[in-house]
């Protein structure tokens, strides 16, 4: 396995993990050619030192996992940097065989080597399984989280 940036070549394939799931065949689209905005958000991501999108590639050569890694500056616990886990998937093939907790493994060290104070992630109420999995992991629900959708219903009810 490796665990490495996402290129341009890559974004299809993530495109297609973030709808391997209910919710996410409500709210992504894999038709081709692909929407512009997945285009303009890789491209964003890749400029910015701050955010890091990266996919696992299995002993296979495909892409079985990605996840989204960010780094947000704040003045709270007298410290400076957070790490912020977004957008994880894993092949619905290979869920339950390890890739996750060696995506997030990789994610949290990168978190420390950057001198995070916290590591911090958001899970959609819908799906208890990424719960239970993140808890695993040693992360405990400490807040309730809100959202303002603020174009359309991309909530993937």
């Amino acid at each position: 396995m490796l665990i490495r940036e996402a290129t341009r070549d890559d974004v299809p394939d993530v495109v297609a993990l973030l709808a391997d799931d209910d919710l996410g065949r409500r709210r992504e689209s894999t038709e081709h050619p692909l929407d512009e905005g997945y285009w303009a958000a890789f491209d964003a991501i890749e400029s910015d030192r701050n955010h890091r999108l990266v996919v696992l590639e299995a002993d296979d050569g495909h892409v079985a996992g990605c996840l989204q890694l960010s780094f947000l500056p704040h003045l709270t616990f007298r410290r400076g940097w957070r790490a912020q886990i977004e957008a994880v998937r894993i092949a619905s093939a290979r869920r339950g065989t390890g890739l996750g907790r060696v995506l997030f493994d990789w994610a949290i060290e990168e978190a420390r080597r950057r001198g995070c104070h916290l590591v911090q992630l958001t899970t959609n109420v819908q799906r208890p399984d990424a719960l239970a999995f993140y808890e695993s992991l040693g992360f405990t629900v400490t807040h309730q989280g809100l959202k303002l959708y603020l174009q359309g219903d991309v909530t993937g009810r």
